[in-house]
Parts: structure tokens; sequence; C-alpha cells
């Protein structure tokens, strides 16, 4: 194998993340690590322990659709183009969902 994952951050969709940041932190202990530093804040992440969760904000058309993208979950890699090749040859890639680097190193 090319590859080994290193963490698996699953993405929460919230309709109003900086109140459900904010319950994170004061109800279940979690600390913020980033944010998307926007007003409003539309994407975060906490953190307690070795657990990291993601908010992301989501409009209650996307909560209702049967094909909404909520919740999502990021695998982090050590060698994502490896990863990538691996799954390629094996064949269980979505042609349809192209890959890209993002800014964020995702």
């Amino acid at each position: 194998m090319g590859a080994d994952l290193l963490a698996v951050h699953p993405v929460l969709g919230a309709r109003d993340v900086p109140a459900t940041v904010a319950w994170y932190i004061g109800k279940l202990g979690f600390r913020l690590v980033f944010d998307d530093g926007g007003t409003p804040v539309r994407y975060a992440g906490v953190r307690r322990g070795a657990v990291e969760v993601h908010l992301q904000w989501h409009d209650v058309e996307t909560f209702a659709g049967p094909d909404g993208d909520c919740p999502a979950y990021r695998f982090m890699v050590d060698d994502p183009d490896a990863l990538f090749a691996e799954y390629r040859n094996a064949g269980v890639t979505n042609p349809g969902s192209p890959v890209r680097n993002t800014a964020w190193g995702t």
C-alpha cells in the first residue's frame, strides 16, 4: 500500500456555526482549533483530545434534501496522491468527482 490513513474528521452541518462552536466548547469541553475568519464564521474545527470535529454552515434546504452533502468525512493521509493512485488502480474512484488540491491542504 502507498499511504497511511492518519485521522478522520467528521464534517457536521450547522445552521449557526458560532453557536454550535460555543456549545461544543461550553457543554462538551472541546476547544476551538480554527475557523474560516468569515463574518459570520461558516466553517470551524473543534478538538477534544485526539478527536477533531469540523462544523460547516448549511441552510435548511441542504438538510432537507435526500442528497444533502451533510455529514461528510475528511480523511487525513500522509500521501494523498499515492492513496488516490491506489484507489484509482483498484477501480474505486468516482470519475464524476475530480480530485484537486485545496488552499487548506486537503
